[in-house]
Formats: C-alpha cells, structure tokens, sequence
C-alpha cells in the first residue's frame, strides 16, 4: 500500500483531494482484489495487480469527490419521478434558497416580542388560507403524518379502515405496519373492492378512537365496487363523536378535473367536508420539496403538536422555504398553473409537446446517426401515486440504436456527466419531451449523437 500511494499519479490525487480519502480508496479497492484472488475471479488481471487497484481506487476518488446529488434530464415523461426527486422546484423556491438560506435565517423567533415562536405558523397561516382549515402543521414526509395522527388520536384504541384501502406505496409504506407502528388497533372492515355504511357502524365498539379513509394512491379498483363517501363517513363518525381522519396521498390545492382529469380529492374539499385531521405528501401535487401535511381542527392540531414524536418528524429551515415560497403561488391558482413545475408539466399542450419531439428528431436525423430515429404517439405519466391510471397522451422521440442494444444505449445516458433517464420499449430508446426542463433539449440531442457515433 506504501509503495501504491507514492506512485506519481497517485501523488497527484493526494493533492488534489487529500491522502484520507485517497488512502481509504486505495484500501477498498484493494481488499476487492484481494477477494477476486481468493474466489478465482482474476480475469482482466494481464496488467498486473497494482494497476487494477490503482484503477479501481481512481474509479472511487472520483464518485466521493463528485456532487452525486446532481442535476439530471428527465426523459422518462414520469412528471413526479420518485427516483429522480419528484417535484421540480419552482424559480421562486430556488431563489429563496439562494438568497436567504446561505445567511441566519428567520425560523423560530417572534420578531416584535424576541420570544420563540412555532416553527412553521407562517405555513400554517398559508394552509388556512388556501385550504379553509382551522390549524395546520408540517412533518418530514405523510408516512410520518399519518404515523403521528394515529399515535396522538389512538394509541391503544381501535382505527376502522376498509379493506380497499389497506395500501401499500413505494413498497415501504405498508398501512398495517403504519398502524402498528403507531400503537393503534386497525380495524378492517368490508371486502377488498365494496364496503358499505353498515360495515363501518357494525365494527364501531366503546373501544373506537377514529375513522380512517386512505386515498389509494397508485391504484385503482374498477368495476364492481363501491365504497362509503367521505360525507357518509363524517356522518358516521358525528354519531359516534368519533375522530374522522381523511388520509389524502398527494393533497392537491387545485382541483385538477377542471383541466380533464378524472376528479381526485384536494384538501379543500376534504376540509369542507367535516373531516377533523387531514394529511397529504407536500411534494407531489403541490409541487414542494418532501414533506407531509396536517391540517384540521385546532384541538386535534395542538394535540399532534404536543405529542413526543412530533420532534422526532420535524422539519427544518430548508423545508420550510421551500413550502412557503410554493405555497405563495396557489393563493392565485393562475399562477401556481403558470409557476409551479408540476402543474406546467401536467397541463403541458399536447401540440406543444409534438412541436418539440419533431424538433429534437430533426436535429438526430440532420446528423446521420447509425440509428432510426423518429417520432411515435404514446403516453406520459403523472408517477409518485398521483393521480394514478391517468396517462397523459405525448409524443415520444424513438431512437432504434443499429450498433448497440438499446440497454446499452440507456445506460451511456444515465453515465453522461448530466445523467440522463430514458424509457425502454421493443429495443427502442422512449424519449418523452413532456418532463425536458430548461436546456435540456440542447444537452440532450448533443449526448444522443455523440453516444451514437462514438
């Protein structure tokens, strides 16, 4: 190891970022080669040793001292790609950031009295203008709402739920393990795909806290079904001064229906409704960074508020910028549809979008490259469980690589110095111009026909 770290070229790694990091590289790669030797796995050794080690301890210097958290060019078409950080912040919350976030900044202070104050008020005063909700609050991500509002309402008490909502998201988010977790009793009633009033009020015992209604986020169930309204439920829960708890996944502001979609609960209208405690994710319709939503009756709030865990599930400064800045924007819904990333995407032109994957085909076209390239109908998605089933008509770029599989292709894209992700369909590259983002067409077409001839 001595002798490796005083070779010329690693000496200049030294300087460059240091002898730990460079130390510790070379250490790895040399135990992996070390294991390689004893399991027999020495092909492409002809070099020699060292210089394996010296080639896979460079490989590592490089991705610890590069920004792995990254720019990166989405042409998938999945408008909140959880891979890819769902929602794209707007310019309003990048420059908040910028501009205030690199000093102290304002977060728990009262600034007339000096006082501390509540962290997230100022959001909460925002939620209660756009939602009508009498008190609101902010934790880390909507597993942790919905984990908190159980605890504080239920804990050792009995939470009924239908058996059609027993969801699982992302494949962690798993509904009986959230309750669980929560020191709530779940309760399931009626069958997967119908559950009616009666179910509800036949499995209510003196030992019921709440009612639970969960949006199943990525799915739906068709055909013969049938399930209680969330007025029907807030009826239910009034009779038996039960907590009625309204669980809404991706927690639109705006009601998206009005702009050809199928109709999807916002927050507003669950508030309407007689719901008591609302949660919702704050980065996927509303379009702001991870986090989740709690809104509801002052009591229920300041009881979440108070509990333990809430501390636990915080958020921070970053967050709650981010939040604010976004949430400024749907106090005029004109402009949220014109600012926000999210609701540009969704409500993107389908002309414009063809305009687009004319262009970029065009322009791979003019450079003869060894591939097919044209343009094909197809469909763009909304992804992170919202609004789910509602593909969203596009028109995609194809490019059919002659020299290469098109796995290979794909993955020469996302090892670019800006990454960039793709579909693969019938040995065809997918690219969908509906979730290309400022300049990234230009970057895009230039790694497509450099790849491609290289």
């Amino acid at each position: 190891m001595d002798a490796l770290l005083k070779q010329p070229q690693v000496a200049g790694l030294i300087d460059r970022f240091g002898r730990r990091i460079v130390a510790d590289s070379f250490r790895r790669a040399a135990d992996n080669v070390r294991q390689a030797i004893l399991s027999g796995q020495t092909q492409g050794f002809d070099d020699g040793v060292d210089l394996r080690i010296m080639a896979d301890a460079a490989a590592r210097v490089k991705a610890l001292t590069h920004r792995h958290y990254r720019r990166v060019i989405n042409a998938a078409g999945i408008v909140l790609h959880t891979g890819l950080g769902r929602a794209v912040l707007c310019r309003q919350a990048v420059e908040q950031l910028a501009e205030e976030m690199g000093h102290y900044s304002l977060l728990q202070v009262d600034t007339e009295e000096g006082k501390r104050s509540t962290r997230d008020s100022h959001i909460e005063q925002l939620l209660q203008i756009l939602t009508g909700a009498e008190a609101a609050t902010v934790v880390n991500n909507n597993a942790a709402a919905t984990s908190l509002v159980l605890n504080t309402v239920a804990a050792g008490r009995e939470v009924i739920v239908s058996r059609g909502q027993l969801v699982e998201i992302g494949g962690a988010f798993r509904l009986p393990d959230v309750m669980a977790f929560s020191g709530a009793k779940m309760i399931e009633v009626g069958t997967t795909n119908k559950t009616h009033v009666r179910d509800y009020e036949n499995a209510i015992t003196e030992n019921t806290a709440a009612l639970l209604r969960v949006h199943p986020s990525n799915y739906k169930i068709q055909g013969f079904t049938s399930e209680v309204s969330l007025d029907d439920m807030v009826a239910i829960a009034r009779r038996h001064n039960l907590v009625m708890i309204d669980d809404v996944g991706a927690g639109s502001l705006v009601d998206f229906s009005k702009y050809g979609f199928e109709p999807e609960p916002t927050l507003a209208q669950s508030v309407a409704a007689g719901s008591d405690i609302i949660t919702s994710s704050a980065d996927k319709l509303i379009g702001a960074s991870q986090g989740g939503i709690i809104l509801g009756r002052t009591a229920w709030i300041d009881a979440v508020r108070k509990n333990q865990f809430a501390r636990i599930v915080r958020v921070g400064k970053l967050t709650l910028a981010v939040l604010e800045a976004t949430l400024k924007l749907f106090l005029d819904e004109a402009a949220a549809l014109r600012e926000v990333p999210t609701c540009q995407m969704l409500l993107r032109p389908a002309d414009d979008i063809a305009r687009q994957a004319k262009r970029i085909a065009a322009q791979l076209q003019k450079a003869q490259l060894p591939a097919e390239i044209a343009t094909a109908p197809g469909f763009s998605q909304t992804g992170s469980g919202s609004l789910p089933t509602q593909n969203m008509p596009t028109t995609l770029v194809t490019v059919t690589p002659a020299k290469m599989t098109a796995e290979t292709l794909a993955a020469r894209l996302r090892s670019h110095k800006t990454p960039i992700f793709s579909r693969i369909q019938k040995a065809q590259i997918l690219l969908d111009p509906r979730t290309l983002r400022e300049d990234d067409e230009k970057i895009l077409t230039q790694a497509l026909i450099e790849l491609l001839k290289t």
